[in-house]
């Protein structure tokens, strides 16, 4: 694994690259953003120091994952506070499937609500058998949203290649769509979509207004490679995903994801950003 992204080696890349910067004072109608678990290291060293970072390589918005659930009240409203005095927001998080449950939600309403989120978005969910197991999840979804909008949230899921792989002949992801409210947003990570066989732009255009946010983590067949690739090194389309998700989808924002790549945490997330600008110029 490469060494952290030093403070030095930061600036010393910015200073190669002095254009990395003028995104920050770009303006585009859709956010671009950053999945947080493409700093995890980074954030788990030094929460503030990197958020800092992520604001000044030009990111309009961030996604925290599931270890904010943890915060005191005190140290989630000094992570607003940073957000706001940063200009960026919190649009969205990545939960747990038991934070969304009756016991656990009201906590996660009350962080999403104290950092300005919009969206609590299930990350993962294990059902039962069949697809009798998947309704079930429909289920928990609706519940959550139910509880959720009395604090101006909605809830939201996140695919992985398991929701677009066929059970009994049918996607998951399919019957989620079918079984969910329209207000639950369908958050659509393109690179495990593309890693399960499927077009992300068939299945935006399939669900109009409910592709609210996109991951925008790229993916190679070599094996060699897989997700380990930047934004736009794999096999992603990202012309007609971005025509899709702005015409049909609903999108509000984007979020730029990675698992990790052959650049250090910070750096990988710099080099992602650039290439989204030049694949979507403000």
């Amino acid at each position: 694994m490469p060494t952290l992204f030093s403070r030095r080696s930061f600036l010393a890349l910015s200073a190669v690259l002095p254009w990395a910067f003028s995104a920050r004072g770009a303006s585009t109608s859709i956010p671009v953003g950053l999945e947080l678990f493409s700093v995890r290291g980074e954030l788990k060293r030094d929460p503030e120091a990197t958020l800092r970072a992520v604001a000044q390589m030009g990111y309009q918005c961030v996604e925290f994952y599931a270890p904010y659930y943890d915060w005191t009240e005190a140290e989630t409203k000094r992570m607003r506070k940073l957000l706001d005095n940063l200009g960026i927001r919190c649009s969205s998080t990545h939960n747990d499937e038991t934070y969304l449950r009756p016991d656990k939600i009201h906590r996660a309403a009350d962080l999403n609500s104290i950092l300005g989120s919009r969206y609590v978005v299930l990350a993962n969910a294990k059902p039962g058998p069949g697809l009798d197991g998947w309704k079930s999840v429909a289920d928990e979804l609706n519940a959550a949203a139910e509880q959720l909008e009395p604090s101006g949230l909605k809830a939201g899921y996140h695919n992985h290649q398991t929701e677009f792989t066929a059970v009994e002949g049918s996607r998951p992801m399919e019957i989620l769509a079918k079984n969910t409210k329209p207000s639950i947003m369908l958050q659509l990570d393109v690179g495990t979509c593309l890693e399960a066989g499927s077009d992300p732009v068939a299945w935006i255009r399939a669900n109009p207004g409910r592709i609210r946010s996109l991951h925008c983590k790229d993916w190679s067949s070599d094996p060699a490679k897989g997700y380990s690739v930047l934004f736009g090194e794999g096999s992603a389309d990202w012309k007609n995903i971005f025509a899709a998700a702005e015409s049909a989808g609903g999108v509000e924002f984007y979020l730029v994801e990675q698992e990790g790549s052959r650049y250090p945490e910070l750096e990988t997330a710099q080099r992602c950003l650039q290439a989204f600008r030049r694949s979507h110029p403000a």
